[in-house]
């Protein structure tokens, strides 16, 4: 698997007419990628899974970052 995978649409307008902005990556912060729509330079990062747990109504059995 490439460590470079495209975004599908911009985070800030949502336009579909992304490229990949030259420059170098950073180390872990991605490679920046450019909306030719809005005009934005932007980089995606991939955090890391999740682990919480849920009910069967599907709702958190403890608090998530964020919520009290």
């Amino acid at each position: 698997m490439s460590e470079r995978s495209a975004p599908h649409y911009c985070p800030y307008c949502g336009d579909e007419d992304l490229v990949p902005e030259e420059g170098a990556p950073v180390k872990g912060e991605g490679y920046p990628w450019a909306c030719l729509s809005c005009a934005r330079v932007f980089r995606v990062k991939y955090v890391g899974l999740r682990s919480a747990s849920f009910s069967a109504e599907g709702a958190p059995t403890r608090p998530t970052e964020g919520n009290p």
